[in-house]
């Protein structure tokens, strides 16, 4: 569906109309600066995209042993530390090895546990003020015959400082990138300052899936050059492409044979998409979307569906002022089927299909940035819940999440947003702890005696034991809204059943 030129109007009109929120004496502006394009970048901005040198976040030493909120253990290895702002990651089929992207543009192995300390060679020229640099990394589905790996980066226009998206296929031979040529150049020429997206997924159908941010270099301010265009189907600013391996347009492409459309686009309407997968037993594509000042959403990925940025958004601008006067529902774009409040910033995700943490078979895992934690989501239908959450006690931001060929979890960390000489980032793996680790942990893990104990064992014992039980105590409106929960993934209990876990909680592990 493409959007009419009153609804771009009414985007520009809404942006401008939001300018003096909160402020009546502020006076309106119609023209949008573009840093770094239309005005020179200012002190200020580039001391903001280059701060000083700092390590921050908790370093990972020795394995530690943690446990989620809901009280599932965990132990955390570290694998690789001195990573710089680590964006993307790929396990190569040896099985031995991983790729790992940096953001200030350097490609590094981590082999047998051990990171090289040399970066690969091969990459083309970037751009990496602010969050741009290298991004993501994707392997081509037959690497295995052509050695073929695709990298999203972020690529100069040197005639009046824009930059964009870009895609480059090489082959990776003899320890080094070779044959590097850019397969596409997406049409989303804006700020330096902007956000890029560059999450890269090859999809069940062994087409590339290719995010791209909405490209804002002024999200301090109201108005915006680049916000905007992500209702507009003439670029690929706020949007999903879908390419052949060459970056070619699919002929089945939602938009292919619109005259007025790009071809490359698969849905429209995103402000930065950091996280795409398919859930394995629907088939659907999902996607994680970090918002304003809230906003934080996930949605259910369509062909040539609108999911409304800006002119639908539950977050603010950083400014303090509503992005949208319409914050909940527009004719013709999808709702997000879970956003969070607090916010969340969502970053990579994946369902998790592992035998090694039988508590998250089948759950959606959620990298968060400025949260600094992971979370394990609960899908069902259109029915979305955040359950579990893990790894808060790090202090560090998630900026990739994967699961490992050994059935392990993988994180890539960093200590702050910025800063292209920081290396505090780590590549760490969750692991479940050994049984001897297990009952060290462990304390006093029985139940009190009382009414309701026998059915609260058998019904927490077939899943996950009562160590999620004894985590901590609660409320009793708590423990209620965790026993709903419950039910709703798909624990049975009768009425009777429910009355006297709920009761024994209530008086025996509760909070108040």
């Amino acid at each position: 569906m493409r959007p009419t030129i009153n609804a771009l109007v009414a985007v520009a009109l809404t942006t401008m109309s939001l300018v003096t929120f909160g402020n009546p004496d502020a006076s309106i502006s119609t023209v949008a600066v573009t840093p770094g394009v239309t005005a020179p970048l200012s002190e200020a901005q580039i001391a903001r995209a280059y701060p000083g040198d700092a390590l921050n976040g908790a370093a990972v030493d020795e394995p530690v042993l943690l446990k989620s909120k809901g009280g599932m253990s965990i132990r955390v290895v570290k694998i690789a530390e001195g990573l710089s702002h680590p964006d993307g990651l790929v396990f190569l089929p040896d099985g031995r090895s991983m790729l790992i992207t940096e953001r200030p543009g350097r490609l590094r192995l981590v082999r047998d546990g051990v990171l090289d300390p040399t970066p690969i060679a091969g990459l083309p020229k970037l751009n990496n003020v602010g969050l741009g640099g290298l991004h993501d990394i994707a392997l081509h589905p037959d690497f295995d015959k052509n050695r073929l790996l695709y990298i999203s980066y972020s690529k100069d226009r040197e005639r009046d400082g824009a930059t964009t998206l870009a895609i480059l296929r090489a082959r990776f031979a003899e320890g080094r990138l070779q044959e590097s040529a850019d397969i596409l150049i997406t049409d989303a020429w804006e700020s330096p300052l902007g956000t890029y997206g560059g999450r890269m997924v090859f999809g069940p159908d062994d087409m590339l899936y290719i995010s791209v941010g909405d490209r804002d270099g002024t999200t301090s301010s109201d108005l915006s050059s680049a916000r905007p265009e992500a209702q507009n189907l003439q670029n690929h600013i706020g949007t999903i492409l879908r390419v052949r391996d060459d970056g070619t347009v699919p002929p089945d492409n939602p938009f292919v044979n619109e005259p007025n459309a790009e071809g490359e686009i698969y849905s429209y309407g995103h402000r930065n998409v950091y996280g795409i997968d398919w859930d394995p037993s629907t088939g659907e594509m999902w996607a994680s979307e970090f918002g304003p000042a809230g906003g934080d959403e996930i949605n259910r990925i369509i062909p040539g569906h609108n999911y409304g940025w800006p002119l639908v958004s539950l977050g603010r601008h950083y400014s303090g002022s509503l992005v949208s006067d319409q914050p909940w529902y527009r004719e013709g774009m999808d709702n997000p089927l879970f956003f969070w409040n607090p916010p969340f910033n969502p970053e990579n995700m994946f369902f998790y299909t592992g035998d090694k943490f039988p508590r998250l078979q089948g759950s959606l895992m959620v990298a968060g940035a400025g949260s600094k934690k992971v979370a394990q989501m609960s899908i069902r239908g259109d029915f979305i819940k955040q359950g579990d959450t893990m790894l808060n006690e790090l202090g560090v931001r998630f900026r990739d999440i994967r699961q490992g060929p050994d059935g392990y979890i993988y994180v890539l960390t960093e200590g702050r947003l910025r800063g292209p000489r920081d290396t505090d980032g780590m590549l760490l793996r969750l692991e479940p702890p050994s049984a001897e680790a297990a009952i060290a942990s462990a304390v006093d893990p029985a139940l009190p005696d009382g009414s309701g104990k026998q059915q609260l064992e058998r019904a927490c014992g077939s899943c996950h034991g009562i160590d999620m039980v004894l985590a901590a105590p609660r409320s009793p409106n708590e423990w209620q809204a965790i026993m709903s929960s419950m039910i709703g993934k798909g624990m049975t209990l009768s009425d009777k059943e429910y009355e006297e876990i709920l009761s024994y909680l209530s008086e025996h592990l509760s909070s108040r």
